[in-house]
């Protein structure tokens, strides 16, 4: 190890002004442990402390003020216990108060008379004036000009326990400001330098430095394009590098025949047409089937898009070349519906199929072990219950994993190493994953996109109304009920809520049974409370037609395909994501009827509520939904991709930064193109970084 590691490992401890107490929070709240983790923590804002104003401008619309006057006029107010203190700053202008609600005596004696202070805070607007709470103060004649970073103020995230030891945004600041001349010179380069002279970047030392106290906004701004774009470009080319590893290493079973099981379906049993992107998907699984190695394929369809179509095809080509398949859904209500769908679509195709779940019975149970394992059973569809060490299969060919991001990394391997040779792997989303956030989390695997509609599907209408619309709502409800149809109403509680101000599926089951009273009518009831036996009663019944309108949570965004429901009520509908409104949508237009979504909300919404609830009603297109849902969200919140890992992003944003995420994964792909197994001298650094990220990713050592 060089001495360059050895000073950015250092326990940050061993930092002036740090010790054993501020490190100990920093580990805990920060998770920096080290010079090199500090050095991570970048600022998450700059102030320009360049520019003075005077009192007579202040207006309350602004961030953040500096102004230059004296201080006098002190004042204490209120009682004992929530005292405060006011004092005026004047300049030639004119004044402003300032007010502090603790730390009155050291203020008190820290302000001089007749002494001229640099006041730097935000303006507050109370009783009519303008003022200041707790304003940063510091003699003028203790300003310093020219030094690196007095202009740019920089602001960092803290915590409270963190300002309860000296560590608020200024005190991080301090220690940086200790660190920066311990760590300067000992900084290596991560970027060839070639790289670095295509792109025009200032050394990763300077744009260290500069991140934390730049000298002018022109260094910070290259300062952090630098830092974002070796970011996203170490992450892309980890991911580009397992990628080819993985394909050199990873043997696959070669299909090469397309025989009697795919065949037969293809001209005696498919549904309906095929649509064009699903004939370019098939093909795209066809090649990696035959090409030798195994495959990785991620499949993005949109709701209702005949990923289902495509996913048994893909196992037909399985059973063709002798092999078994499974299908591995994550609850069981998704995987009866795969496997009542499945069979539907086999008919009498002679092939035999069974369904898995953790309510299977024992004698069923061991009939499916039995069969698994002697070879009769060829296609088994489930959800968990799939990975148990009892289930072992004769020859497995093909893993499909639907909704993949419910399921954990380690339950996704324990299902790729039912076999010797691992079988091909198929995982399917009906969550549309935004361009960048794809190239990011998913940017070593192969990714194929369903984006038609099988024919005869219309786009479902989607509306929104007011609670005070609700009249005109169940006028709408009566009018699809005598035409035939069915409806979901969906509701975000259970029962009634004291602390939130929601409706409710109790009192709205009471409100829909007295609202339509007539022979005829009958309204089924399901929620996550209830038993599985219970609510399978209840969904079966709905069904059958034997009730026309399902009450329910949202247990039913996924796994229920009634062509013959085609109104979706979503009460308080901003209080649900994007994404769930979306897939919430996509349970009505499943048959050849004008399909209708309506959005019920209360008058008051926040600006990002009535964003949503206005992009649900302009587009049915899920890609753009999941692009909008990234912008309001974030992606921390997108697809569980918080406990990934690979998105803690510490400077990038994946909304504003997509041309540099683009640009980064282009020059990875080059890069290992050039040199594959990144031998070449030049290319040095960029393996020792690689290998410092592995190490300090892969630290156990440090969760407590």
């Amino acid at each position: 190890m060089n001495r360059s590691s050895d000073i950015l490992d250092t326990p940050v401890e061993y930092l002036k002004g740090v010790g054993p107490a501020r490190a100990d929070a920093l580990k805990k709240e920060l998770g920096v442990f080290t010079f090199r983790d500090l050095l991570g923590h970048y600022p998450f804002r700059y102030v320009d402390r360049s520019r003075f104003h005077s009192a007579a401008e202040i207006r309350s619309d602004a961030a953040y003020v500096q102004l230059v006057g004296r201080i006098k006029d002190f004042q204490k107010a209120g009682p004992p216990r929530a005292e405060r203190l006011t004092a005026t700053l004047t300049d030639s202008s004119g004044s402003i108060e300032l007010v502090w609600f603790k730390g009155l005596r050291w203020i008190l004696n820290k302000i001089r008379p007749d002494v001229d202070y640099i006041v730097f805070g935000k303006p507050a607007w109370f009783n009519g004036k303008y003022n200041i709470p707790h304003p940063e103060i510091e003699p003028l004649e203790n300003r310093t000009s020219g030094v690196a970073g007095e202009n740019l103020q920089p602001f960092y995230n803290s915590t409270e326990k963190l300002k309860s030891r000296g560590l608020d945004s200024k005190g991080i600041a301090r220690i940086l400001r200790n660190l920066i001349p311990a760590v300067q010179g000992h900084i290596p380069e991560n970027l060839p330098q070639v790289l670095l002279r295509e792109m025009g970047f200032i050394t990763r030392e300077e744009a260290l430095v500069n991140v934390h106290f730049p000298s002018s906004p022109d260094i910070l701004n290259q300062a952090r394009n630098r830092l974002k774009f070796e970011e996203l470009f170490f992450i892309q080319l980890d991911l580009l590098n397992h990628k080819m590893l993985r394909t050199e290493k990873s043997k696959g079973h070669v299909f090469e025949a397309i025989g009697s099981y795919f065949n037969d379906f293809y001209h005696h049993h498919l549904p309906f047409e095929l649509t064009e992107a699903q004939k370019r998907v098939l093909r795209e699984i066809r090649s990696d089937q035959k090409s030798g190695r195994q495959m990785n394929r991620l499949l993005q369809g949109d709701v209702g898009s005949g990923k289902t179509l495509v996913a048994l095809m893909t196992m037909l080509m399985a059973l063709d070349n002798g092999y078994q398949a499974c299908l591995m859904a994550p609850t069981e209500i998704l995987a009866g519906q795969h496997f009542a769908t499945v069979t539907r679509m086999l008919g009498s195709l002679d092939v035999r199929v069974a369904l898995l779940t953790g309510s299977t019975r024992t004698p069923e149970r061991k009939k499916i072990h039995l069969g698994l394992q002697d070879g009769t059973l060829q296609i088994l569809i489930g959800t968990h219950a799939l990975i148990e060490e009892s289930v072992r299969f004769t020859d497995l060919g093909v893993v499909i994993i639907d909704e993949q991001h419910r399921f954990g990394v380690a339950q996704r391997a324990r299902m790729w190493s039912k076999n010797i040779i691992p079988p091909h792997i198929l995982v399917m989303t009906a969550t549309p994953i935004p361009r960048t956030l794809a190239m990011t989390l998913y940017g070593d695997l192969d990714i194929s996109v369903i984006d038609e509609l099988p024919p005869g599907r219309k786009p479902v209408k989607t509306v929104h109304f007011y609670d005070k619309d609700r009249l005109r709502v169940f006028g709408f409800i009566r009018e699809k009920i005598r035409e035939g149809r069915q409806v979901y109403i969906i509701y975000p509680l259970i029962q009634e809520s004291e602390k939130l101000d929601l409706k409710d599926l109790q009192d709205g089951y009471e409100s829909i049974t007295r609202e339509f009273p007539l022979p005829g009518y009958a309204v089924s009831m399901v929620h996550g409370k209830m038993a599985s036996p219970d609510k399978e009663y209840e969904m079966q019944r709905f069904k059958k037609g034997e009730t026309q309108i399902m009450v329910s949570t949202t247990v039913i965004e996924v796994g229920v395909d009634i062509p013959n429901a085609s109104v979706m009520i979503i009460e308080n509908a901003e209080r649900f994501g994007l994404s769930q409104l979306h897939q919430l949508r996509g349970r009505v237009g499943r048959g050849a009827d004008q399909s209708y979504c309506i959005l019920m909300s209360k008058y008051e919404l926040t600006h990002e509520a009535r964003r949503r609830l206005q992009t649900m009603v302009r587009t049915h297109d899920g890609f753009e939904i999941a692009e909008e849902d990234l912008k309001l969200r974030g992606p921390g919140d997108l697809q569980g991709t918080q406990q990934s890992g690979i998105l803690d992003l510490k400077i990038a944003d994946l909304v504003k930064d997509e041309k540099i995420l683009r640009l980064a994964r282009e020059k990875a792909i080059r890069l290992l193109e050039t040199d594959p197994r990144l031998e070449q001298q030049e290319n040095k650094p960029v393996v020792a970084f690689l290998q410092s990220m592995k190490r300090h990713r892969a630290d156990w050592s440090r969760i407590s």
